[in-house]
């Protein structure tokens, strides 16, 4: 296979995928890890991808883009199905959990119409909607609503303040070790941080797209997460930082 041919296979795998690992690609294309390295250096000077530890993912937007919900709820899908799973498994019968908004928490919600006698609070339109006639008992915030269906601005956090939980289930547009967890849209980041402030427990859902990708607004910190769930495309240098940074790194088996 030429260099060429080889470099839009692998671009179009990171477009399917959303990012692969360097090992993944050597033994897919059979060639060494220095000549994929030099693709994905190829690739990464024309704008196509980012190069991150041990791999590469598609191109960040903008720290301030944010996609609209449909686009990001056919994103990696297996992942976010996987980790929803092991995130339903935290929740007991009785609790009061809130959700912030976001594709990987709205799928929690509907598995969380299984369990019983829970009251959930949540800033997102879907969140709610995927409750909508249970038997749960849904606080939904007002708010000036955002591309991503969320609920924000001072009736929010107004709403929010007055309440506790025992559980926050947040989900992050990005996370690094330098800028913490981050969202792009700088009235969200606020009411994610009332939603922190008024939790007992911080539990995160983000899959391995979300690493090394940075939104404009830090929500906080990554040693302020008491749970971190992704799943195993996160490459292993970042499992380390990451593993360093919060309370309980867990990581899940797709498929």
């Amino acid at each position: 296979m030429l260099a060429q041919q080889r470099q839009s296979a692998i671009l179009e795998l990171i477009r399917r995928r959303g990012g692969v690992r360097v090992s993944h690609l050597v033994s897919r294309f059979g060639v060494s890890d220095m000549t994929i390295r030099r693709d994905l250096e190829v690739l990464a000077e024309r704008g196509l991808i980012d190069k991150v530890h041990g791999g590469a993912t598609l191109a960040g937007p903008g720290s301030t883009e944010e996609p609209g919900f449909a686009a990001k709820s056919a994103r990696q899908q297996a992942e976010k199905r996987a980790i929803v799973e092991r995130a339903a498994g935290l929740v007991e019968p009785g609790m009061a959990v809130a959700l912030s908004a976001g594709t990987t928490t709205a799928a929690l919600a509907a598995r969380l119409a299984e369990v019983r006698g829970l009251t959930v609070v949540t800033n997102s339109i879907p969140v709610a909607d995927a409750l909508y006639q249970t038997d749960q008992t849904v606080v939904l915030t007002g708010g000036i609503r955002t591309p991503s269906d969320a609920l924000t601005g001072p009736v929010a956090e107004a709403a929010i303040a007055a309440l506790n939980v025992d559980l926050l289930f947040l989900g992050v547009h990005g996370m690094s070790r330098r800028t913490g967890f981050t969202t792009p849209n700088l009235l969200e980041a606020a009411v994610n941080r009332r939603l922190i402030g008024a939790a007992r427990r911080l539990v995160v859902l983000a899959d391995h797209t979300k690493w090394e990708t940075i939104g404009i607004a830090t929500i906080a910190p990554l040693e302020e997460a008491d749970v971190l769930i992704t799943d195993g495309g996160l490459p292993e240098p970042a499992r380390r930082e990451l593993g360093e940074q919060v309370g309980e790194l867990i990581v899940v088996k797709v498929g």
